[in-house]
């Protein structure tokens, strides 16, 4: 089945669509050619890298000197045949905390083939509950564990796309992804597919047969992505290619890990500490100037813990550098609709409890919680967070912007303050 039907349905956005750019090229996958079904074309932002992204992390070196090939040789090299599974890893960088793990990812877990789980070396839980009939990309989906996941969560109508560079991950995930389907789900048909390529540049993917495509603009509902981002030679270009395939209202929900302060340029060409995802880590106020840049307007934390360094050598080499696994949610709206700042017009939001696995309460991030029923005072961003994105039908929204009250008073973010155990970065909600 070729990756034309996997993003041929259509979105399940409850909110209307704006004329906002989003609804420009709408292209379909076909092998070997693409269908035009609208001429008019997106104007995708991008940021080109500079010396400044280098210093700030954004673009890493590779160990050997090279360029970026080289350091996607290394990280290949590393999860493809260094590690032969997590127990191989110096860090907890590729720990869950299972208080974490929403109840129906967890359910899901279990019925995904033990050597997937095996070669797992995420960082989080980066997929969100009631993503019924999205579509979902992976950006860095490894041996498929958290594309298997989805493909229980988005059911049979949603449909779930894995992008990797490295074939022997690509190689494990393959092998189940008809079986998993098929005979576990009890799905027609898989709804799930693996393409070879980087994070990048998700224009230029290999499919299993060789044939190439690419992702195309505004054609995906949600990214995910866990403890990728981290080993980019270039996080400009992928944050710039999340936000160009995401439809008006998606989201990029995603776990990695950050750092307290800016790692230094000998540490960043650490081969054994790119692996284990600290030596591309960003600080994590560099990340939130980074998505500002790239279009992603009030990044939100949604969960945060301390990594813990476990070999000696790397302990010395690393210093009193401090490193998080944060989960982070990413919205792409219309230009306007998320400020830079907290902005009070008065609104407030209704959670209608019809999410799964959140019958009583549904947590947006780390300080925004909002109980079934109950009315909950919101800023303009998070209302358009949760009245204008796929998140929509589960909300009801009270208020418009016609009258502002100036900043909208939301207190520190509990991540950012509750105390050496958590990861000390919050979203622009305070």
């Amino acid at each position: 089945m070729s990756l034309s039907v996997a993003y041929a349905a259509s979105s399940s956005f409850a909110a209307p669509r704006r004329d906002s750019g989003c609804n420009a090229t709408r292209r379909c996958f076909r092998r070997g050619r693409r269908v035009h079904v609208v001429t008019r074309a997106e104007a995708s932002p991008r940021v080109p890298p500079s010396a400044m992204d280098t210093l700030l992390g954004a673009k890493i070196l590779a160990p050997d000197g090279g360029g970026d090939a080289s350091i996607r040789g290394s990280v290949s090299k590393y999860y493809g045949e260094t590690l032969r599974n997590s127990d191989d890893l110096l860090t907890s960088a590729c720990c869950t905390p299972a208080d974490q793990i929403p109840r129906a990812v967890r359910d899901a877990l279990v019925l995904v083939p033990d050597e997937v789980k095996a070669k797992y070396y995420g960082c989080g839980s980066p997929t969100p509950c009631g993503i019924e009939g999205l579509r979902v990309l992976d950006l860095g989906s490894g041996s498929g564990r958290d594309v298997f996941v989805a493909a229980a969560l988005v059911g049979e109508h949603g449909s779930v796309v894995g992008i990797d560079m490295t074939d022997e991950q690509l190689d494990v995930a393959r092998k189940y992804q008809q079986s998993y389907c098929v005979e576990t789900l009890g799905y027609e048909k898989p709804n799930v597919h693996f393409a070879k390529g980087t994070i990048e540049d998700l224009s230029s993917i290999t499919l299993e047969d060789g044939t190439a495509s690419g992702i195309d603009d505004c054609s995906v509902d949600l990214i995910i992505s866990n403890c990728v981002i981290n080993l980019s030679p270039d996080k400009n270009a992928v944050l710039t290619e999340a936000f160009r395939v995401l439809e008006n209202g998606g989201e990029f929900y995603f776990s990695d890990v950050y750092c307290d302060r800016r790692v230094p340029e000998e540490l960043r060409s650490h081969t054994q500490l790119l692996g284990e995802c600290l030596g591309g880590a960003m600080y994590t106020e560099d990340f939130k100037r980074l998505c500002h840049a790239t279009g992603f307007a009030d990044p939100r934390v949604l969960a945060g813990h301390a990594i813990e360094v476990r070999d000696e050598k790397l302990k010395d080499l690393l210093g009193e550098a401090k490193f998080y696994s944060l989960t982070y949610r990413l919205f792409k709206l219309p230009p306007g609709r998320l400020e830079t700042l907290c902005e009070d017009y008065g609104q407030y939001a209704v959670y209608k409890g019809t999410i799964e696995g959140n019958k009583n309460a549904y947590v947006l991030d780390d300080h925004h919680r909002l109980e079934k029923n109950k009315p909950f005072l919101v800023c303009g961003n998070t209302a358009a967070m949760l009245g204008e994105t796929w998140l929509g039908k589960h909300f009801e929204i009270v208020g418009d912007r016609s009258t502002h009250f100036g900043l909208f008073d939301c207190g520190p973010s509990p991540v950012a303050w509750a105390g050496a155990g958590n990861a000390p970065v919050g979203g622009a909600c305070c």
